[in-house]
């Protein structure tokens, strides 16, 4: 049975400098978000507004409230007075949040070669050390919040930081797919190196090797699809 357990509210630091409380809608939208993306709620799994509004000591209203900004995501299935269920993996949807997150990174990664400073510079190889370690350690975990991490970091050099919220929402889709590939050695490895290789292209302001590395980081996942989609054919749609 999925099991969820609620965070206290806490106050979160936004972009801009501000703060504002996290709502008990953020909390499950976060949480179950997590979930979605590491596969600890599979495609197909139930969910039910009741039983994790019951574990949360929260009403139903912030349930549903995370339960439609899911949906808005594409990762549940919602049916009005049926079940609520995660949803499928789908190809079109993969094919369109990597057509969107290519365009966006690729720019952002141009500017970062023009604007990243040594402070920038210092937290993004301070971010690849504890890659690094993920991957000795073999920690997909690790490794999956640190990706999250480095992507975020880069945007921020580029002085574009709200960016990563588009980068983010379309990483959704395929992190669904890499969680399942990346469980051994040698895939986080590769993870690793294409990173490694677009931030030795970004210290150098080197516009053209940094586009080319991400690239054929981003293309990477070619394989790493075809590769899920037979091991675990049933998680797909169309």
């Amino acid at each position: 049975m999925y099991e969820y357990e609620m965070e206290s509210p806490m106050n979160v630091q936004l972009i801009d400098g501000e703060t504002k409380r996290r709502t008990s809608a953020d909390e499950v939208f976060r949480k179950l978000k997590s979930d979605i993306i590491s596969m600890r709620l599979t495609p197909d799994t139930k969910l039910s507004e009741v039983e994790i509004a019951k574990r949360c000591n929260v009403s139903r209203q912030p349930v549903r409230e995370a339960f439609m900004r899911l949906g808005n995501l594409k990762l549940l299935q919602i049916v009005p007075q049926k079940a609520t269920r995660v949803r499928r993996i789908s190809l079109t949807e993969l094919e369109n949040s990597r057509f969107i997150r290519a365009a966006v990174e690729i720019e952002v990664v141009r500017q970062a070669c023009v604007s990243a400073n040594d402070t920038d510079l210092g937290n993004i190889a301070s971010n690849l050390k504890l890659q690094a370690a993920a991957v000795e350690e073999c920690d997909p975990a690790l490794l999956h919040g640190l990706d999250y991490q480095f992507h975020s970091l880069i945007c921020t050099a580029a002085g574009r930081p709200t960016a990563f919220q588009t980068i983010s929402e379309n990483k959704a889709h395929t992190n669904r797919v890499c969680t399942l590939e990346l469980q051994d050695a040698d895939s986080m490895a590769e993870v690793l190196a294409g990173h490694t290789d677009m931030f030795e292209a970004i210290s150098r302001g080197d516009i053209e090797a940094a586009v080319t590395a991400t690239r054929v980081h981003l293309r990477h996942l070619d394989s790493t699809i075809e590769h899920v989609q037979e091991a675990y054919p049933h998680f797909f749609e169309d």
